[in-house]
């Protein structure tokens, strides 16, 4: 039940701040800033840029070409 109340109340100050805030408020940041999110992350996976095998190797992924038509 306190799970419950946590999340009900962090939406409710969510929507509070969206509404008193205007254009600063979160929802607005979101929606200027979610294009560029998605361009970097379609870029990165798109390059194959800062992919690892493991959090702790710093070697990077070798990128084999598929066996089959060419």
């Amino acid at each position: 039940m306190t799970t419950e109340l946590v999340l009900l109340l962090g939406i409710y100050a969510f929507l509070l701040l969206g509404a008193f805030l205007g254009d600063l408020g979160p929802i607005e940041t979101f929606k200027k800033s979610a294009p560029r999110l998605g361009a970097r992350v379609e870029r990165n996976i798109s390059v194959g840029d800062g992919f690892r095998k493991s959090a702790n190797d710093n070697q990077a992924v070798v990128w084999l070409k598929p066996e089959g038509r060419q």
